[in-house]
């Protein structure tokens, strides 16, 4: 029997964060995204399977709709995502098809990653969408998860989808450019180049949230840790930064970044 996939390529998750794709005012950087999609689309004409594990939805809705009604947090986060996924989605569809690329939006919950019947299940319907050249898109659904049942953030999702998808790599795309030594805004601090999978480096975590975002720093370390202990190439990088993914794959000695170097 002959195998469907004669070439093997190298599959890549990349989360993209709230705080790359908002502008100061909070709206959608629909000029960032587009370049973004961009690097997409010449990873995947070099040879690489990609899965996209966006945030944004909640920046999207918020844009969309102004409440006269004072909302409690839960509320908020329901509506503008419910609202701020259908435009999400459908920018990327637009920007996604200039390179004739299929692109399908996966909704997940944090349930759906224990063993079982869920997790095959979804697992099952990513890989499906990559043998057929369709480039998944993933978002937590919002709309649906409580507060005791929702991801730390993005981070732990992309994690989580990386591990369950075997992914070589996962680039978790923020607004800073690695990891630091001392806080980001310190002129003399420096970003760490590589960090070993069972290295703690606690004490140089400056563990800022982002405006638009749930998670911070801490939270990329954790997840980083864990994606590269399970034998995953983890790096840390500034989405802001023009060519960010193709620099990283042709030129990464050019590009300010930390890398979690995987267990073998």
């Amino acid at each position: 029997m002959s195998d469907k996939r004669l070439v093997i390529m190298k599959r890549i998750v990349v989360k993209v964060g709230s705080n790359v794709l908002t502008r100061d005012d909070g709206k959608l950087d629909v000029t960032r995204m587009s370049a973004i999609v961009d690097q997409i689309a010449w990873l995947r004409k070099n040879g690489f399977e990609v899965i996209l594990v966006s945030s944004g939805a909640v920046a999207c809705g918020k844009s969309e709709l102004h409440v006269e009604n004072p909302l409690d947090s839960v509320e908020q986060r329901q509506l503008f995502s419910a609202l701020g996924q259908v435009k999400l989605v459908g920018l990327y569809y637009d920007l996604f098809r200039e390179f004739h690329i299929h692109v399908g939006q996966v909704l997940t919950m944090k349930e759906n990653f224990e063993p079982g019947e869920q997790f095959e299940n979804q697992r099952a319907c990513m890989s499906v969408m990559l043998e057929n050249g369709v480039l998944p898109i993933v978002n937590e659904n919002d709309t649906v998860s409580v507060t005791e049942l929702m991801f730390t953030d993005n981070d732990e999702l992309s994690g989580l989808i990386a591990q369950m998808m075997d992914a070589d790599e996962l680039i978790l795309l923020s607004n800073v450019d690695g990891i630091y030594n001392g806080a980001p805004d310190n002129p003399h601090s420096r970003v760490i180049p590589s960090v070993y999978w069972d290295r703690n480096i606690d004490e140089y975590i400056q563990d800022e949230k982002s405006e638009q975002g749930r998670g911070g720093m801490q939270s990329k370390c954790n997840i980083a840790h864990q994606v590269a202990n399970a034998g995953i190439r983890v790096v840390i990088a500034n989405g802001k930064r023009d060519n960010v993914l193709i620099d990283l794959i042709e030129r990464p000695m050019d590009v300010m970044h930390t890398e979690f170097v995987p267990r073998h």
